[in-house]
C-alpha cells in the first residue's frame, strides 16, 4: 500500500514539474513576442535640418532612419554649393540616437565647429558645417531654437 502510495505522488509531482516547465516556457515565449512587436513598431524621431545663411532658411524635415547630405540631387538634403561633396555626410539613426558620420568629403564635415572623424552622436541643437554651408539639426518641429 505505501508502495502505490508514493509512486502516486511521484507521478503528480513529475506531472506537477511539466506543468511548471510547460508555463514558464510559455510564459517567456509570449513576452518574447510581445517585445518583438515593440521594437518593430518603434519609429526613429522626426528629424529637421535646417539650412541657415539663406534667405528665408530651409528647413527639411524627415521620418527616416539615414539622410545623406551633399551636392548630388539624390541626397535627401542637396546643398548647392562647390564646397559640399557629392556625398558629404550621412545622417544614421541606430541605438536610439542620431549619429552624423563624414563620407570622407573633401572640406570636411564640422559638428559645433569640431572636425568629425568618426561617427559621432548629434542632439538637439547641434550645428553641421558641410563645407561653407551650415546646417541646424532638431529631433521634432519644436525643439530647433531660433536664431
Amino acid at each position: 500500500m505505501t508502495g502505490i502510495v508514493v509512486l502516486i505522488l511521484r507521478i503528480l509531482l513529475t506531472v506537477c514539474l511539466y506543468g511548471f516547465l510547460i508555463g514558464a516556457m510559455y510564459i517567456l515565449w509570449h513576452e518574447l513576442r510581445a517585445n518583438q512587436h515593440l521594437v518593430s513598431a518603434k519609429k526613429p524621431p522626426l528629424v529637421s535640418v535646417r539650412v541657415l545663411d539663406t534667405d528665408p532658411e530651409i528647413c527639411h524635415q524627415f521620418t527616416l532612419t539615414q539622410l545623406l547630405i551633399g551636392r548630388d540631387p539624390s541626397c535627401e538634403v542637396c546643398l548647392p554649393s562647390e564646397l559640399v561633396s557629392a556625398q558629404h555626410a550621412r545622417l544614421s539613426y541606430h541605438h536610439n540616437q542620431w549619429w552624423v558620420e563624414d563620407l570622407q568629403s573633401t572640406n570636411g564635415t564640422f559638428l559645433n565647429e569640431e572636425r568629425v572623424y568618426t561617427p559621432t552622436v548629434l542632439i538637439t541643437g547641434d550645428e553641421l558645417r558641410c563645407g561653407k554651408v551650415y546646417l541646424q539639426i532638431g529631433f521634432d518641429e519644436a525643439s530647433i531654437p531660433d536664431k
